[in-house]
């Protein structure tokens, strides 16, 4: 595994990032129950330019955990908001992917001082997300999309943060309210919308860059749920171009 690991102690709990690259700070945040692990690929295209932190949350990949923590998506903003102060990466550019983009947006509209810009990968957040059984469903028409080689690190990552801990995020989703706080978003934004995601639909990115004050939307052909690793490249490159546009 290639970069270096870095630990910091944030509530009491060692917390993981994989760092990699020199530059500007490019902080890395995971989708539901993933794992810095997997996104090395896009971490690797970044890296030519960034340096670019892919950080665990607690319990996920090689952070700690605590049991029934966190209990829902603001324990992982707070969280998040206190490692990014403690590792001195103020207003720091943030891509998040999945679930890691609903927490980009809470931290950028609760902690407007703690980023630069935002870059959200197939984000969740509006409309509210729907039941569980459906997003079970969707992901499952996902995973035939998906490279055969993100399988196996995906498994690693969803067995790491438990089942328990999965289910209680995902339930949180329902209740998590992003739809208000999205307008106090006033970071510039960029949305990557896969052109095959079933997870997320390509209408639910739209309401999302219409809600964000400074939001504009690029959507990849052919691209999956887990765009960056379907298409690493491809996310890094629009990534730069947005961050050296925005100054960031």
């Amino acid at each position: 595994m290639s970069g270096r690991a870095q630990f910091t102690r944030v509530n009491g709990l060692l917390t993981h990032a994989r760092v990699r690259g020199a530059g500007p700070p490019l902080v890395l945040v995971p989708g539901l129950g993933c794992a810095s692990w997997m996104y090395a690929p896009v971490a690797r295209q970044l890296a030519r330019a960034r340096t670019v932190y892919a950080y665990d949350p607690p319990g996920q990949g090689f952070s700690q955990g605590r049991p029934g923590y966190p209990r829902g998506i603001e324990d992982l903003t707070d969280h998040l908001a206190a490692w990014l102060e403690a590792t001195g990466l103020r207003r720091a550019a943030l891509l998040g992917h999945s679930l890691g983009g609903e927490v980009v947006f809470d931290l950028a509209a609760r902690f407007p001082q703690a980023v630069s810009a935002l870059v959200a990968c197939a984000p969740t957040g509006i409309p509210e997300n729907p039941h569980l059984a459906v997003q079970l469903f969707r992901l499952a028409l996902d995973v035939p999309r998906e490279p055969p080689a993100l399988l196996p690190h995906a498994l690693a990552a969803y067995l790491r943060c438990g089942p328990a801990r999965m289910l209680r995020l995902a339930e949180d989703q329902r209740r998590h309210k992003t739809g208000p706080l999205l307008p106090h978003v006033h970071a510039p934004t960029l949305l990557l919308d896969g052109t095959r995601d079933p997870v997320i639909q390509a209408w639910t990115v739209q309401a999302l860059c219409r809600a964000i004050p400074h939001a504009r939307v690029c959507r990849i052909p052919h691209g999956t749920h887990a765009l960056t690793a379907s298409f690493p490249r491809t996310v890094a490159r629009h990534t730069l171009d947005f961050l050296n546009s925005s100054g960031a």
